[in-house]
């Protein structure tokens, strides 16, 4: 076997991985809406709840930080590391930004007098952090392998021969935002 025959197989092995991952993410997320649609049939269901408009925002945010990452991923392709390193700075604070913009979005909903947990709180907002928090944590993890790529791009591991790392920070990438914006307009017509 050759060297590029063996690389194409462990490429083609992390990318099988990546998949299985993500669908195991989505049965997660395909369990917890089917609950939230069980759930909304109750009494104490709100039914004048409104996303708060930072999560609004953030969906913008997350979109653009998706389009940069591909940037990333063309411009390393064409050996242009400025570029790779501009588009990869600009999707961590992009994804920054969306996770400060998630936080805000939460400390709206309590301005509004609805709260996640204790006395106060409703199923409805309980639901609402659930997702979100399940969805950020996945997000955190896209931002530490988004925090690797950098490191190993700065190690200058990438070229236009070597992208695997990229290519598959990408596909995560994607995946979270396709996620989120699902999740968003889920949350957003089912209420």
């Amino acid at each position: 076997m050759t060297l590029e025959e063996h690389n194409a197989r462990t490429a083609k092995s992390y990318k099988l991985l990546l998949l299985v991952s993500m669908v195991s993410m989505i049965m997660v997320f395909a369990g917890l809406t089917s609950a939230f649609v069980v759930s909304k049939s109750r009494q104490d269901w709100l039914k004048d709840f409104h996303l708060p408009i930072a999560f609004f925002w953030s969906t913008g945010v997350i979109i653009i930080s998706s389009l940069t990452f591909h940037l990333a991923k063309i411009a390393i392709q064409k050996d242009d590391r400025n570029k790779t390193t501009l588009y990869l700075i600009a999707t961590l604070l992009l994804g920054l930004l969306f996770v400060y913009l998630q936080l805000l979005g939460f400390h709206q909903i309590i301005e509004s007098g609805y709260y996640f947990t204790g006395s106060q709180s409703s199923i409805t907002t309980t639901f609402l952090y659930l997702v979100t928090i399940t969805h950020l944590a996945h997000l955190f993890g896209g931002l530490i392998s988004l925090f690797i790529i950098i490191y190993k791009h700065f190690k200058q591991k990438y070229n236009s021969s070597q992208t695997l790392g990229i290519e598959l920070g990408v596909m995560f990438w994607h995946f979270l935002d396709v996620l989120w914006i699902f999740l968003f307009l889920f949350l957003f017509f089912f209420k």
